[in-house]
């Protein structure tokens, strides 16, 4: 089959390109041709991919992406492809993968009601009812089961469409053999001395992932805690607003915000704690990540994937609404008890042995694939 990908943007260390990249390499590890249709390309383009960068411009992105649309429409009257694939919602997909949000949803209980009256507004709801109308054809690929009864509400979309995928977490996020060496050795890389503490947050947008008030917490630690304690924030974002906010509250000295690396998987082995205080997150991979690296996580339960951090005994949620006061407690908690983050480590590691967390590219792929009616 000829299947074409398409997705506004690719760069290495997102989320949502990482899904997109091991699924489509699984359609191609099965003989298939893959065509990817993109805005943007940042890092190698994988052999065998033909990589599409569609050459349109506008003032606002609901524009540009109109055109995006329109441009890769005419494409595929030229050059048919059996399966039409998207990683955002628009018209004309056979198959979309739901990384985001219900977007209807947002506009309906976010925001003032005369944002509904906006152009962005007409485009993105209009984008979004093409892929999940009754009437639509399009198969939908769910990473998280929260927002599947959203969309049902807001556009009765037919359930036999719904396609609950596992997570999808890359094996080379468990923790190897030698995981206590490439500890030691990042900890004496970083400086970072027996008795201190390094937290971890990953993930690009750092004001959605709530890294201020993973800030905050940090600053509100006992002063002997916050002295042994270092953060390092991990994403393809803009730091300069986090690093003032680190540097008005005392800790400029003690955190450090790197762009999107390729060696994630060494600071999962080498940090204490994930701190992922996300204000939305429809999945939350990098919580099973740091799970099955046993690594001990705190986060938010708005995130789709922190059932899993519950279920398998390897941190704490915090329940919602949000409260920075109950952040700041646990944080403490957490860091001031070895023997809880021993045993959250060890559970992790237990539930990485047994759980359905692994193969969702292949999953994804039959669906893809499989002989439409």
């Amino acid at each position: 089959m000829q299947l074409a990908f398409c997705l506004y943007k690719y760069f290495p260390h997102g989320g949502l390109q990482r899904d997109f990249l091991r699924i489509a390499q699984a359609c191609r590890k099965r003989g298939h041709a893959i065509r990817v249709y993109t805005l943007e390309w940042r890092g190698d383009i994988p052999a065998d991919f033909e990589v599409l960068v569609v050459p349109v411009k506008a003032l606002t992105n609901a524009r540009r992406y109109a055109k995006f649309s329109d441009w890769v429409r005419r494409d595929l009257a030229r050059r048919p492809a059996d399966r039409v694939v998207g990683f955002n919602k628009m018209p004309g997909l056979d198959v979309y993968f739901a990384a985001d949000p219900c977007y209807e949803d947002k506009a309906q209980t976010l925001r003032n009601p005369l944002y509904r009256l906006s152009g962005r507004y007409r485009h993105f709801a209009g984008y979004e009812r093409a892929v999940f109308a009754p009437e639509s054809r399009t198969e939908i690929l769910m990473i998280s089961s929260l927002q599947q009864p959203l969309f049902v509400k807001h556009y009765g979309t037919p359930a036999d469409r719904f396609h609950l995928l596992p997570p999808g977490i890359a094996r080379d996020r468990r923790a190897p053999a030698n995981a206590a060496d490439i500890r030691a050795a990042f900890r004496a890389e970083f400086a970072l001395a027996d008795d201190e503490f390094l937290l971890v947050q990953i993930g690009s947008g750092f004001k959605t992932k709530g890294l201020d008030r993973s800030l905050a917490a940090f600053a509100a630690l006992p002063e002997a805690l916050r002295r042994r304690t270092r953060l390092v924030a991990i994403g393809a974002d803009e730091p300069s607003a986090f690093r003032r906010l680190a540097a008005g509250l005392g800790l400029a000295e003690r955190v450090q915000i790197l762009q999107g690396r390729d060696d994630i998987p060494r600071f999962l082995l080498g940090a204490d704690l994930l701190i992922h205080p996300a204000y939305n997150e429809n999945t939350g991979t990098v919580l099973l990540e740091a799970v099955v690296a046993g690594l001990p996580v705190l986060t938010t339960a708005v995130c789709g994937y922190a059932h899993y951090i519950a279920e398998a005994g390897a941190g704490v949620v915090l329940p919602e609404p949000f409260a920075q006061a109950a952040l700041n407690d646990a944080l403490a908690t957490m860091l001031a008890d070895d023997a809880a983050r021993r045993q959250w480590q060890a559970n992790g590691l237990a539930f990485a042995e047994t759980a359905d967390i692994y193969d969702n590219a292949e999953v994804a792929a039959d669906v893809i694939l499989a002989e439409r009616q």
